[in-house]
């Protein structure tokens, strides 16, 4: 890729000694045209930072390159500071589109947010959500009694959906992930694969009994009362990796972990 030729490149990093090392230490050889101004942002950091950048340049056609300082790190590349003007451009890009929820809480209010990973439901108090779950209008789960729910996208499905048991989509796929949290009624249902043009829409029963709280990967509304989602093909983000580093590799090499 080319992008790194005029030379407006922007670090960011988490707020860790290590990851803000590094991004002083990359200032000092690139130079840092500033997040506005950049033509391409390399995040120093974890997954959690990959995601608020990304955000943070949706649909400015700017991408983002991630190196590791993080836990896992499923976005990112290995952290290397040399030669990264040859990384940049060698880099193949990943272009993903987020979900869009809207939701309406028990007051009436109406509030959007997109989300990169996935949007989720949660029980908020000791109680467990009642949820009824319908897929393009049609009702599919009259009532799901659970801790939660998610749709996942396939960049997110290796997030909080893998570790509630959802399955990993391959990034490419024109899929969604749709996985409850602790079911509890039907006790046998495990979610269901869906097509991205679906929209789906969850409304809680029993609201001020059993109160319900949605995010969109970070953004937060409590006391909803209908959620609905679809992904949004008029927004988008692009994630850079290594050759041979690739999200579609990573995706693979997930599904054969034990």
């Amino acid at each position: 890729m080319a992008l790194y030729t005029d030379g407006k490149v922007a670090f960011v990093s988490s707020d860790t000694p290590e990851a803000n090392a590094a991004r002083k230490d990359l200032i000092t050889r690139h130079g840092d045209a500033g997040i506005e101004n950049a033509s391409i942002v390399v995040a120093l950091g974890g997954d959690g930072l990959m995601l608020e950048t990304l955000h943070r340049v949706m649909d400015r056609n700017v991408p983002v390159y991630g190196m590791n300082f993080g836990t896992i790190g499923f976005l990112m590349n290995d952290y290397n500071p040399d030669a990264l003007d040859v990384r940049l451009r060698a880099a193949l890009p990943t272009r993903i589109h987020p979900l869009s929820m809207r939701v309406t809480d028990v007051d009436g209010k109406v509030s959007e947010a997109l989300a990169l990973n996935e949007v989720s439901l949660y029980r908020s108090s000791y109680q467990a959500a009642k949820i009824r779950i319908a897929i393009d209008g049609e009702t599919r789960l009259e009532e799901l009694i659970c801790d939660g729910i998610i749709v996942a996208t396939p960049a997110g499905s290796t997030a909080y959906n893998l570790s509630a048991h959802g399955p990993i989509l391959p990034i490419t796929a024109p899929l969604l992930a749709l996985t409850p949290i602790s079911p509890f009624r039907p006790r046998r249902w495990r979610g269901a694969i869906l097509s991205n043009r679906a929209n789906i829409t969850f409304t809680t029963q029993e609201n001020g009994k059993r109160p319900v709280s949605a995010v969109a990967d970070n953004v937060q509304f409590d006391n909803v009362v209908e959620v609905q989602v679809h992904e949004s093909r008029r927004h988008s983000a692009t994630l850079l990796f290594d050759p041979g580093h690739s999200l579609d590799e990573r995706v693979l090499i997930e599904q054969f972990r034990y």
